[in-house]
């Protein structure tokens, strides 16, 4: 059987967590190892394979670099990384210009911030525009760096949205960004919460799927 770390706490179920080619299993505190070790053994097939991939994963981060030439994506499309004399980087609709003679570490760094700024710039405009249809009024839009939560709504009607996601193509970033203006109305993920999004749009399952398969690229390579 697959070696675990294990991880007891006040839980009522058991549940398998990989990462890194690692796993952790974390499991009720009374349960007994017996039991815990039954589950895993009728997982076996599933966690081999989870391994393999996230071991795979893990590597491709190792020697994931951005340099001038590369592209890296932005709204679903593909766009090169060039040098550009002068101090100042940014993105003017073909290209991502850089400082020249910047290290490949510098690159990305760089890269990563002119995602931000351009997330909050489009984040905004997106969830300004679909809050009217949705007759509902966000207090302010964030953009943080999530690596799996692509968004969130807090109580306080604030809208957190991970940089990353203007990687997706707009079909995906307005599913987001419905998502989480649904929540200022339904606070769960309830009957009532999906017709909400479905009522915008009924294709949402369509774009679900697109951004699991963001999700699958973004786990081969390491931003920051």
């Amino acid at each position: 059987m697959t070696d675990y770390t294990l991880i007891r706490s006040h839980r009522r179920t058991v549940a398998i967590h990989i990462k890194d080619g690692c796993m952790e299993v974390r499991a009720p505190m009374k349960m007994p190892k017996r039991d815990i070790d039954r589950f895993v053994a009728a997982k076996e097939k599933w966690i081999t394979d989870c391994l393999a991939q996230s071991k795979s994963y893990a590597e491709q981060r190792e020697v994931f670099t951005l340099d001038y030439g590369d592209t890296v994506t932005f709204r679903g499309v593909e766009y090169p990384l060039t040098a550009k004399s002068g101090k100042r980087a940014g993105f003017d609709g073909e290209q991502f210009f850089l400082p020249p003679n910047l290290t490949p570490e510098q690159v990305k760094s760089m890269v990563v911030q002119i995602y931000r700024r351009l997330a909050k710039l489009y984040m905004t405009e997106r969830v300004e525009h679909y809050a009217g249809m949705m007759d509902v009024s966000p207090t302010t839009v964030k953009i943080n760096g999530a690596k799996t939560r692509w968004g969130s709504c807090s109580a306080k009607k604030t809208l957190n949205f991970s940089w990353r996601l203007v990687m997706a193509n707009d079909a995906v970033i307005d599913y987001v960004a419905v998502h989480e203006l649904a929540h200022i109305t339904e606070m769960n993920h309830s009957a009532r919460f999906w017709a909400i999004v479905a009522g915008i749009l009924p294709d949402y399952k369509v774009r679900q799927k697109q951004l699991k398969e963001l999700q699958k690229r973004l786990n081969a390579e390491e931003w920051e």
